[in-house]
């Protein structure tokens, strides 16, 4: 550990963390003494914290003295949806990348198998390729499609590929041309393919994961490549900013909201 980090901790608050983190882990409940036991710590240091976290009815204490996780963490999370605090926190974030960038981007999502875009942001230049939010586009012809598909479970992929209703302008699905695009996929973690919907448009690819390893959303760069005398990133480095963008929203999806500092 670093002497910044060292200098900022709070050990009264890590110490109640680490009960919950335990806690979690044990859905009979634990005595006061084998929480002690397994966190390395007094009896007397456990029970003030246990007495401030059953006060404050995070942690229930039963009639033999065992000690469990209440609802309320639960019943917190729900004000806040990860969706919804993925849409709240991704705008700023895509901003700033296409900005680094000198590329546009958007966010789409699965809803009821139709494949949605539900933010975007626009390039900083004077043109730009930006998908409005609410756009309903293919599975099979594009990036955001292949990836949604890709990092899912074979059944529930198969399912997506069935209940899906094909976008304006969506070619008939070729399962076996796509079936390869998502075997590719999966091994390079990304997708990087020439549009198949407009001419001259590179998209790049990223999937958004949950703590399961599915992709709950994708980042999508439709990059364009200036031809005039004005310099800007190559298609590598839009690679890198977008790619990134990917992993920190991954990191604010679950939770871990200091991955971007």
């Amino acid at each position: 550990m670093s002497k910044i980090e060292d200098k900022y901790r709070a050990p009264a608050l890590e110490k109640g963390l680490d009960i919950i983190e335990l806690l979690s882990l044990n859905s009979d409940g634990l005595a006061q003494s084998d929480i002690a036991k397994a966190l390395d710590k007094s009896q007397s240091e456990i029970y003030r914290m246990l007495s401030t976290l059953v006060r404050r009815g995070y942690v229930l204490r039963s009639a033999d003295d065992l000690y469990s996780l209440s609802l309320k963490m639960f019943a917190l999370s729900q004000r806040h949806p990860p969706m919804q605090r993925l849409l709240q926190t991704a705008p700023p974030l895509m901003r700033d990348a296409a900005k680094r960038a000198w590329q546009s981007c958007h966010l789409a999502v699965e809803n009821n198998a139709d494949i949605v875009v539900v933010a975007s942001a626009e390039s900083p230049g004077n043109w730009s390729l930006a998908l409005r939010a609410g756009t309903v586009i293919g599975l099979s012809n594009t990036s955001a499609g292949r990836i949604l598909a890709a990092f899912r479970s074979d059944q529930a992929m198969q399912d997506l590929i069935e209940r899906h209703s094909p976008a304006t302008g969506e070619p008939d699905m070729d399962r076996a041309a796509f079936m390869a695009h998502v075997a590719r996929v999966r091994d390079w973690g990304f997708e990087r393919m020439q549009s198949e919907t407009a001419v001259g448009v590179t998209n790049l690819a990223y999937p958004i994961f949950d703590r399961s390893g599915d992709a709950i959303a994708v980042v999508v760069c439709p990059f364009l490549e200036r031809i005039d005398e004005l310099e800007v990133p190559s298609v590598e480095d839009a690679h890198e900013i977008f790619q990134t963008l990917a992993h920190t929203l991954s990191d604010y999806y679950n939770g871990h909201l200091d991955a971007a500092e």
